[in-house]
């Protein structure tokens, strides 16, 4: 073994070699395992393909919003899209591709000397197939397991795709703006033209949109779009595919789009509804008989136009202040319909939807589910528990203001938030029994049963926590929120209709216990952390929710009429400059309740006002049990006393006596009488 030892410089670089070969095999198994969960995403039989429902969408009043599914035209074989554009789409996004193996190593080193070059992110090193494997399976999330997933994925897809089936499928499904993805889709959207048929300069436009269409969208600001088309251009030329001489004319006579200035489609919700339709065929085989439908939502333009302009305004306003980046917000009646969607922003920057899919820690936002609970099992709002120093397992909970303030009742420890009193009433009741009714009232998401649960560390949905909230503006009736109202086929049938067909709503909440906890939530808008949502002449209930660091900010809460909930935060999960949910969630939350309040008759709150709508609830719940219940059946001798009544009263044949109706009907009871009671 002695010719084999290494003596001097050959020693070192042997030490170097047989490092650099571990740690490059260690790193090799850790992404590995970090791609684990993108794998499973390409298991499905039809990953290749786009959903083939074609559906207009049209708001509650039958005006039309938007359209999904097969319009995004990916029929057009790849040997009709015009030459120009596809040598524009390779110049610009990805000159190698048809000589690298997935990944392309060159583009990405040189990407990497610009950006710390520029000491900031100026180019990106991502190869065609890298982001069709992002579009295919993957979020807009920009995180380093992300982009472990999305290089595993592209290796994936070079292996099972040649690269005309990946060029194809990326020209058909990357996002172009305007709610379009695919250069067949926005040709139609831009120029109002078949892919076909555009000239160099369009396709230098659609080619410019790969990298921002949030900036340089043609219906938004032509003149970005057309400095980014002359860039275009310029890349065509110095990666050899045409010359100058080429295409002087196409920057010469820009591009003109169509006037689209005045649309402006509320693309978040329509995703989601366009889930909702999927769902709902998988559930009713009906649906797929006809796959041309136009879909009726449950989306009010006044509320959509008015949940957007408060989200933006609070953040052109207060953005910079908070350091805070991106909110999200949705609204759901007393019925579940779903009015209004804030997914995030901007769509055209990120199609991601933060208020449908983004799990969030919802802080003190939990703890009416904490509160529920202790009401359900023996305590009350007047129920005395001690603020006081608490430790379980080595973990001390503090409260915001970092004092303790002795025994205090529960309804003025929801008011104040105070964090020690629903961790103790948790050691008491159970957090198993926590979990429980916070799904029973509407969380979809695992909940980590841990000793910080009661502190809302486990993550949900803006859209959960709204319908969570819901059922207890109905006085304990689950509300399912949802988007389709009515789906007509192509020949304008009728073949789904949620008031006929979706399941009937189940009461999962005692009424005088949610009586309770509205009196609390009601007394946290008026006089405690929720104060900048009250709205004058309604009665409002809510909750703030703040977590760690500052990183997320909510505020949860509802009337007699609907419930909303708003969150404020930044996607790389980085912390704001002190924003609390009784800041800018709050007071976005109320700038939209007044508006949509307006004119409108209010519901009373269950359990705070109007005693006789209480009564009607108590009724309405009695009613509930009743028809959950088994049916009596009458013994044998009452059987055949109310056999013979029916007889008898069938009888009777003068009109003077009994009229013909009333013999049928009398007949008809007696008859349901033997049956059940």
């Amino acid at each position: 073994m002695r010719r084999f030892r290494a003596r001097g410089a050959y020693r070192v670089l042997a030490e170097v070699g047989s490092e650099g070969t571990t740690y490059l095999l260690v790193g090799l198994v850790v992404m590995v395992a970090f791609a684990q969960p993108a794998f499973k995403e390409t298991e499905a039989s039809d990953w290749r393909t786009t959903a083939d429902f074609s559906v207009t969408f049209l708001d509650r009043y039958g005006n039309e919003i938007g359209k999904r599914g097969i319009l995004l035209n990916d029929k057009i074989p790849l040997e009709e899209i015009p030459d120009h554009l596809i040598k524009a789409t390779l110049a610009t996004e990805d000159r190698r591709f048809f000589s690298h193996f997935g990944i392309d190593v060159v583009g990405t080193a040189r990407a990497m000397a610009e950006n710390v070059r520029a000491r900031r992110v100026v180019q990106g090193g991502s190869s065609i197939t890298q982001q069709l494997a992002k579009n295919l399976f993957l979020s807009n999330e920009r995180t380093l397991q992300r982009k472990i997933k999305e290089a595993y994925l592209a290796l994936w897809l070079e292996a099972r795709l040649t690269k005309q089936e990946i060029l194809k499928l990326y020209l058909d499904r990357a996002y172009m703006g305007g709610g379009t993805f695919g250069v067949a889709a926005a040709s139609e959207f831009y120029f109002g033209k078949d892919v076909r048929e555009i000239s160099l300069a369009e396709s230098a436009i659609l080619a410019g949109l790969y990298k921002a269409p949030s900036a340089y969208a043609p219906h938004k600001n032509l003149p970005a779009a057309r400095a980014r088309a002359n860039e275009v251009l310029t890349n065509i030329v110095q990666a050899g595919f045409m010359t100058e001489g080429q295409v002087i004319a196409a920057r010469r006579n820009p591009a003109v789009a169509v006037d689209r200035s005045k649309e402006d489609a509320p693309d978040h919700y329509l995703d989601w509804a366009f889930q909702d339709v999927k769902n709902l065929a998988a559930q009713y085989p009906k649906l797929g008989e006809d796959r041309i439908v136009t879909v009726r939502t449950t989306l009010d333009p006044g509320f959509q136009k008015q949940a957007k302009t408060s989200v933006e305004s609070t953040l052109r306003q207060y953005g910079d202040r908070y350091g805070v980046e991106e909110a999200a917000m949705a609204v759901v009646t007393t019925t579940g319909a779903v009015r209004a969607m804030v997914g995030g922003r901007d769509y055209d920057a990120s199609q991601f939807n933060r208020a449908a899919d983004a799990l969030r820690q919802p802080g003190s936002a939990f703890k009416p589910f904490v509160y529920m609970t202790a009401f359900m099992n023996g305590y009350s709002p007047e129920s005395v528990v001690a603020d006081a120093p608490i430790s379980i397992g080595g973990w001390s909970p503090r409260n915001y203001s970092r004092g303790y303030s002795g025994p205090v009742t529960l309804k003025t420890a929801l008011t104040r938030s105070i964090n020690t009193i629903p961790v103790r009433l948790a050691q008491a009741i159970g957090r198993d029994k926590i979990a429980n009714t916070a799904y029973m009232m509407g969380l979809q998401h695992e909940l980590k049963i841990t000793r910080t649960m009661p502190l809302g560390v486990s993550e949900v949905t803006v859209m959960d926590m709204a319908s969570s909230y819901a059922t207890l503006a109905t006085g304990g009736i689950k509300v399912q929120p949802y988007a389709v109202e009515e789906i007509r086929n192509s020949s304008g049938e009728i073949i789904y209709n949620h008031d006929k067909d979706a399941p009937r709503p189940l009461r999962v909440l005692p009424f005088d216990k949610v009586a309770e906890l509205n009196d609390v939530l009601v007394n946290v808008v008026e006089r405690g952390t929720g104060r900048r949502a009250r709205i004058e002449g309604v009665t409002a209930a809510g909750k703030t929710g703040t977590t760690q660091a500052y990183r997320d900010a909510w505020f949860v809460g509802y009337t007699g009429n609907m419930s909303a909930a708003v969150w404020f935060g930044n996607d790389d999960f980085s912390s704001t400059r002190r924003m609390t949910g009784g800041s800018l969630p709050a007071m976005t939350w109320g700038n939209f309740m007044r508006y949509a309040h307006q004119e409108v008759t209010l519901k009373p709150m269950p359990g705070v006002d109007a005693p006789d709508y209480q009564a009607t609830n108590q009724l309405l719940a009695a009613e509930d049990e009743e028809i959950g219940k088994a049916p009596e059946v009458l013994n044998a001798q009452s059987q055949r006393v109310l056999k013979a009544i029916g007889e008898r009263l069938a009888t009777l044949h003068e009109p003077s006596r009994l009229s013909e109706l009333q013999v049928q009907a009398a007949r008809t009871v007696g008859q349901q009488s033997v049956l059940t009671r």
